[in-house]
C-alpha cells in the first residue's frame, strides 16, 4: 500500500474521535473559535475517509491525536459508559413569556438549542444520557434566563457572551472525570442570563448520605471495641 492510498482508506469511529479530541483541545487553547470548532467537529463526525479527516487538523500543531495515530482516548469509566448512546429525545427548548424544562431521564443531543424571551428554561443533565461524548448547549436568553444543572464529574466550558446580561462562568474549565461528558455552553444573553449549577442527583445525594452514615457507625463500633 502506498501513501497515495492512505487518504482513501475508510476512517473508523476511533479515528473520528481522535480528531474530535484534537479539535476540543484547540478550542480550549484558543486556536479555534466556537463557530469554526462546531463546523469542524460536525465534519469530523461525518467523515468517511482519512482524506476527509486530515484537513480538519492540518493547520493545528501536531499532537498524538491525529488519524492513524496509535494513541488512545482515556477509558470511559463504567458509570459514564452506561450513559452514552441512543437517539436524542429532545433537540431544543423554547419559552415565549413562559417556561420549559428538560429534566429527569432523557437523551441529550450533540447540540441542544434553548431560546427564552420574557421567560425561563431549565436544562437538567443530572439524570440525562448523552448521544455523544460532547454536548453543545446553545442558549439564547432575551429578557429571560436559562438555568443549566450538571452533575459532578462533567467538564463544563462556557463560551457564551452577554449584552446587559451575562453567562455564569464559575464552572468554566473545571476538570471532569475520565470518560465523563464535556458540556460546552455557548450563545447570547440580552437583558437576561444563563446560569450553571453543579449538583448531584437526589439518588446520588442519598447514596453519599448513607455512605457517611455507615462510616460513622463503623467509627463508633471501632471506638467501642478499643474501649473493651
Amino acid at each position: 500500500m502506498t501513501d497515495d492510498d492512505l487518504p482513501e482508506l475508510r476512517a473508523s469511529d476511533t479515528d473520528r474521535e481522535r480528531v474530535a479530541e484534537r479539535l476540543r483541545d484547540a478550542v480550549a487553547e484558543g486556536r479555534l473559535d466556537m463557530e469554526e470548532f462546531e463546523q469542524r467537529l460536525d465534519a469530523a463526525y461525518k467523515a468517511r475517509t482519512y482524506g476527509e479527516l486530515e484537513p480538519l487538523t492540518r493547520d493545528l500543531p501536531t499532537t498524538p491525536h491525529t488519524p492513524g495515530s496509535t494513541a488512545t482516548l482515556p477509558a470511559v469509566s463504567g458509570s459514564w459508559a452506561e450513559r452514552f448512546g441512543g437517539e436524542p429525545t429532545s433537540k431544543g427548548g423554547f419559552a415565549l413569556m413562559a417556561g420549559f424544562q428538560r429534566k429527569g431521564v432523557w437523551t441529550v443531543p450533540r447540540r441542544f438549542t434553548a431560546f427564552t424571551f420574557w421567560g425561563g428554561g431549565e436544562i437538567d443533565l443530572r439524570e440525562a444520557n448523552f448521544a455523544e461524548r460532547e454536548t453543545v448547549l446553545n442558549c439564547v436568553a432575551i429578557m429571560g434566563g436559562v438555568h443549566v444543572v450538571v452533575p459532578p464529574g462533567v467538564e463544563v466550558r462556557v463560551r457564551g457572551f452577554g449584552l446587559m446580561g451575562g453567562f455564569d462562568s464559575r464552572e468554566d474549565g473545571v476538570p471532569g472525570e475520565p470518560g465523563a461528558p464535556r458540556v460546552v455552553i455557548t450563545g447570547f444573553a440580552f437583558w437576561g442570563g444563563v446560569g450553571v449549577t453543579r449538583k448531584a442527583a437526589r439518588a446520588e445525594r442519598q447514596r453519599l448520605k448513607e455512605e457517611r452514615r455507615q462510616a460513622k457507625l463503623e467509627t463508633r463500633n471501632n471506638d467501642g471495641k478499643e474501649l473493651d
